[in-house]
């Protein structure tokens, strides 16, 4: 029978690295992730119902004096535009929980800010 082969003196520190190195970059993932800030907006293809539904909870729950007549999100003035302004603010306010911002799956949480004007999503 022939001799087995030894492993390399160097292979040790090298495969370590490679642990190493995988370990950091999940870890380096995650973080940049958690910074990630993120928004609550309804879909658009969510009926009127349901719209004014959510509106009228997410407002029942958190100040919606932003979309009010005379404040920085009332315009344009259409059911979705301000649903999605209340449904964020329930959703900031609630911790930015993905099941925050469900509202019977008319809603999606969104990674670009869709403040617009004088109206800013917080």
């Amino acid at each position: 029978m022939g001799r087995r082969a030894q492993p390399s003196a160097s292979l040790l520190p090298f495969s370590l690295g490679l642990v190493l190195l995988y370990f950091t970059a999940g870890i380096t993932v995650r973080v940049a992730e958690a910074q990630q800030k993120t928004w609550c907006i309804a879909k658009p293809s969510a009926s009127n119902e349901i719209l004014a539904q959510n509106l009228d909870y997410a407002c029942s729950q958190v100040s919606c004096a932003v979309i009010q007549k005379g404040g920085p999100c009332y315009y344009p003035d259409s059911l979705v535009s301000r649903a999605a302004v209340a449904m964020n603010l329930y959703y900031a306010y609630s911790g930015r929980h993905a099941w925050n911002c469900y509202f019977n799956n008319s809603a999606l949480v969104v990674q670009s800010d869709p403040s617009y004007g004088s109206c800013t999503y917080y």
